[in-house]
C-alpha cells in the first residue's frame, strides 16, 4: 500500500511500534515525523510492516479542529486559544528538505505542510496560511521586507490575533528588526524558524513552531523572535526581535537576546511562560493601534573597522552616494585618528553616521577616550547598546521616512520598540 504525505501511520519493526504522520523522503524508504517531540525516523519498506491509522487531509479540505489536550507519549498540553492566526512562510531551512540530486538543504514546501508537520496544532487555533516567498534568507532583500511588512499588516487589519512568519534564521533579525520597527501592532508578530531541516531527527522546526503558535495566540503584542532556548526539547527563548543575535552557525539555542535578557522562557510541554525581563515591560495584546510605515531607504552601509584599516574604504560609500552608514568600530565605539577627516566628511555631506562596537555586550561611549570626542565632534553619533544589525534596519527606516539629518541622528540614539536597554549586562 503507497502513503502519502500527511498520513497517519504505525510502523513495526522488529517487534517494535513507532506511529507518525508520513512526510517526503528518499525513494524505498518511509519517513516519519513521529508523535511526542517531533523526531524524525526513516525506514526501509522492504523491512517493516505498516498501517495506516488515519489518511491525510485533502488539500481541499478545511483544516481539522480535534482538540488535543495531551499528546501520547509527550504530555504536551494542548489548550484550545480560540484566535485566529495567520502563518506567512518566507522559506528557510524549517521549509526545506535535504534533495537527493545534489544533497543540499532548500526550501521545497508550503506552510499547509508545515501544519502537517506538527499535528498537535490541530485545534489550537484558526490557522490560516499564505506562502509570501520561498527563499534561503540569505536571498532577502529590503524590497522582500517591506513587502512582508505590508502582509503582515494586511493580515492583522483583516482580524488576525496573531502572526507567526516563518523565516531562515542567518537573516531572520534583519526582517524581524524591519517589521518592528515598519508596524505598530496591537497582536503579537512572531518570527521563528530552524537551525536543521524537518527530514533530520536533531530538527527543531516541530518544537520551534508550536512555541511560536502559542506565543502568537499570547499576550505580548510586539515583534518577537521564538526559537530553542537551550539545546534539549525543553523549552523556547521568547526574544524582543531589535534585541536578538544569532550566536551559533549550527546550535539549536542559536539565538541569544543581547544586553538584556529574553523577555521571557516558554516550556515547551506546558506552555507556560517565566517572565524574565521585569525592567522591560512589554506592550500588551490590544494596547496600541496598527499602523504601518512601509519605507526604507535602501542605499545604507555597514562598514567595519579593524586595525589598520585604509579610511578610503569608508570614503568609498561617501563618493558612492550611500545615504547612511553604521560603522562598527572596537571597544567603545573608536576607530583610528587616521578616520576622522573621511568622518567630517561625511558630516558635511549630511551623511548620517552611527557607530556601533564589534563587542557583543555593553555599549558604546565615545566621551571616554580623546579618540571617542573626536569622533563625537566630526558627527557621529551613537547606537549605545543597540545591535548592529537594526540599528542598521531603523537608519534605514528613518532615512525612508525623508526626515532631515539632524533628526535622524537624534532618532537614531534614541530607544525606538525597545531596541536600548535599561540594563546593561556585564
Amino acid at each position: 500500500m503507497a502513503f502519502k504525505t500527511g498520513d497517519f501511520v504505525k510502523v513495526e519493526k522488529d517487534g517494535v511500534f513507532f506511529e507518525g504522520h508520513v512526510i517526503p523522503g528518499d525513494t524505498g524508504f518511509i519517513t516519519l515525523k513521529m508523535t511526542g517531540g517531533g523526531y524524525v525516523a526513516g525506514f526501509r519498506e522492504n523491512e517493516v510492516r505498516v498501517t495506516l491509522l488515519s489518511p491525510a487531509a485533502a488539500p481541499s479540505e478545511a483544516p481539522k479542529q480535534v482538540v488535543r489536550n495531551t499528546v501520547k507519549g509527550a504530555g504536551i498540553q494542548i489548550i484550545p486559544s480560540g484566535k485566529k492566526i495567520t502563518i506567512l512562510t518566507t522559506g528557510g531551512t524549517i521549509a526545506a528538505y535535504v534533495h537527493q540530486d545534489t544533497r543540499t538543504v532548500k526550501p521545497s514546501f508550503t506552510g499547509e505542510d508545515l501544519l502537517l508537520e506538527v499535528p498537535e496544532l490541530e485545534g489550537f487555533a484558526d490557522f490560516k496560511v499564505r506562502d509570501v516567498f520561498s527563499l534561503l534568507s540569505e536571498n532577502m532583500k529590503p524590497a522582500n521586507w517591506k513587502e512582508l511588512a505590508q502582509v503582515i499588516y494586511d493580515e492583522i487589519k483583516a482580524g488576525a490575533d496573531g502572526i507567526i512568519v516563518t523565516h531562515g534564521t542567518d537573516t531572520m533579525t534583519y526582517s524581524a528588526a524591519a517589521a518592528a520597527y515598519m508596524i505598530d501592532t496591537p497582536v503579537p508578530i512572531v518570527f521563528t524558524g530552524s537551525q536543521r531541516s524537518p527530514d533530520r531527527p536533531s530538527s527543531d522546526n516541530h518544537m520551534n513552531l508550536m512555541c511560536a503558535a502559542r506565543a502568537a495566540a499570547g499576550d505580548i503584542a510586539e515583534v518577537l523572535l521564538v526559537m530553542h532556548g537551550s539545546m534539549s526539547d525543553d523549552f523556547c527563548s521568547v526574544h524582543r526581535a531589535v534585541k536578538a543575535r544569532k550566536m551559533h552557525t549550527s546550535r539549536r539555542d542559536t539565538f541569544k537576546s543581547v544586553n538584556m535578557f529574553p523577555l521571557a522562557n516558554m516550556d515547551y510541554f506546558t506552555g507556560e511562560l517565566t517572565f524574565l525581563s521585569d525592567y522591560a515591560g512589554y506592550a500588551k495584546r490590544g494596547e496600541n493601534e496598527l499602523k504601518i510605515v512601509p519605507v526604507l531607504e535602501e542605499k545604507c552601509a555597514i562598514v567595519k573597522f579593524v586595525p589598520g584599516a585604509d579610511p578610503s574604504i569608508f570614503d568609498y560609500y561617501v563618493e558612492k552616494g550611500y545615504k547612511g552608514i553604521v560603522l562598527e568600530g572596537v571597544g567603545l565605539g573608536h576607530v583610528s585618528d587616521e578616520w576622522i577627516p573621511s568622518l567630517k566628511k561625511a558630516a558635511d555631506k549630511k551623511i548620517p553616521v552611527v557607530v556601533t562596537s564589534q563587542c557583543i555586550n555593553g555599549s558604546t561611549s565615545l566621551g571616554t577616550y580623546e579618540t571617542g570626542l573626536a569622533m563625537r565632534e566630526a558627527g557621529v553619533a551613537e547606537a549605545v547598546d543597540q545591535l548592529t544589525e537594526s540599528v542598521f534596519v531603523k537608519l534605514m527606516w528613518l532615512l525612508g521616512q525623508g526626515l532631515t539629518y539632524e533628526k535622524v541622528k537624534e532618532l537614531i540614539s534614541t530607544e525606538i520598540k525597545g531596541d536600548m536597554s535599561s540594563m546593561i549586562i556585564d
